[in-house]
């Protein structure tokens, strides 16, 4: 890596915080100033089916959390996620409508990929904290308009990446990377195969009664209703990444923060809808590679049939090799050939990724410093997903230039 580039990340990480942290006071004021003697975060929740209903109940697990609001374009959803909260929150059919409450401290998003930048944004002007799923985007350009909202309205950003907040990720890159027992890291392998979410059928075929289709497409190019790009929009390029964007994500969040390199140089990918012809447009099976200016790669693999299975992190390095995943981590040092292989270190998670990762964006609330997964982190991990994306879609070998965020075929 350049001297110029390590510097230039340097100033984009330090001056984005620098210029948060210079309104911490006046933040913290008026945010005291909202909470009173309650000391609650009101949280307005956009995005209420399977994977809102499930954030929201990890905020409802917290003390000082209430649910207020409510926004979602189907009814259905809408109304299982106001049983959760007793009938108490407002339902609103318009996201605008919920950020324009003054009982709104806080929103949770979780929408569909192609929403999130424009609520983000929109929720970050209207004076509301965000707690965003991933990927923070749907595009690379749109990252810098998040950045630039985050620091123009001072608030405070969690992108849902829970990694970040997780014990057993802090511990073995603090005893394992940070300390160089893994030596110089030139590979790390991801894969991520069989996940559910993006083999969902629906069990309808019409439009359901209460679902507001022009609400749902919202930016995307209009089309007839179809049952299955509505229930498992996940496997359609038009509203996410499909396994590029919803799972690499996540893992090249950990890459980027244990290496301490996050934006690759070249892109590469290969694969298809190989077995599943069901009308999805995003890959069932797929094979990326990023590499990064300091002399390493990163890859990702995820494949959809049944015979795949699994997802972890491996990195390899001159001195170890470090296994982790959601479950834990197994550390091995490299041995001389013909010593006698030292026994491997092994540690399992005691703790909840999402309870953790909730409670630290609770906690930045109130203190108004920056959150594990921040915006700039959030964009630089949704950005090598989308290098990975693009050179799948165009069937050609990447490069970016750090310098300026632009990408071109070689």
């Amino acid at each position: 890596m350049s001297v110029d580039h390590k510097n230039r990340r340097k100033f984009i990480k330090h001056s984005t915080r620098g210029v948060l942290g210079a309104g911490l006071t006046l933040s913290a004021a008026r945010w005291n100033s909202v909470l009173g003697a309650n000391d609650r975060v009101r949280l307005g929740v956009i995005g209420t089916g399977n994977r809102g209903g499930d954030v929201m109940g990890v905020f409802q697990k917290e003390p000082t959390v209430e649910v207020v609001a409510l926004c979602d374009c189907y009814d259905k959803h809408m109304q299982a996620a106001l049983q959760k909260t007793e009938g108490k929150a407002k339902t609103h059919a318009d996201y605008r409508q919920l950020l324009d409450s003054k009982d709104v401290d806080a929103v949770l998003i979780a929408t569909p990929d192609h929403w999130h930048t424009a609520m983000t944004v929109d929720a970050l002007k209207a004076g509301k904290d965000v707690y965003i799923e991933k990927p923070l985007t749907f595009t690379i350009e749109e990252g810098h308009s998040i950045i630039r909202a985050v620091k123009e309205n001072k608030r405070v950003l969690q992108v849902g990446l829970q990694q970040r907040s997780g014990t057993h990720y802090a511990e073995a890159k603090r005893e394992y990377v940070d300390t160089g027992k893994l030596g110089k890291v030139t590979l790390v392998r991801t894969w991520w195969h069989g996940n559910s979410y993006h083999l969902r059928k629906p069990n309808f075929t019409e439009k359901p009664a209460g679902l507001d289709w022009k609400a749902f497409l919202g930016p995307a190019k209009y089309r007839d209703f179809d049952a299955n790009q509505f229930y498992n929009w996940r496997a359609y390029m038009d509203f996410g990444g499909g396994q590029i964007t919803d799972l690499f994500t996540h893992w090249i969040d950990v890459v980027h923060w244990f290496v301490g390199e996050d934006l690759p140089v070249v892109a590469n990918a290969a694969g298809g809808v190989f077995h599943y012809k069901d009308g999805r447009t995003a890959p069932d099976t797929i094979s990326i590679q990023l590499e990064y200016p300091s002399g390493w790669v990163a890859t990702f693999e995820a494949s959809l049939v049944p015979g795949a299975r699994g997802a972890a992190i491996e990195f390899m390095g001159t001195e170890g090799r470090l296994l982790i995943d959601r479950g834990g981590y197994t550390y091995q040092e490299q041995t001389p050939r013909k010593a006698t292989p030292t026994e491997p270190v092994t540690r399992k998670a005691t703790t909840s990724l999402e309870a953790e990762h909730v409670r630290n964006f609770l906690d930045c609330i109130k203190s108004r410093q920056t959150p594990n997964s921040d915006v700039v982190s959030g964009h630089r991990s949704a950005l090598a997903s989308h290098l990975g994306k693009i050179a799948y879609q165009k069937k050609e070998r990447v490069k970016f230039d750090p310098t300026t965020e632009k990408n071109h075929k070689l």
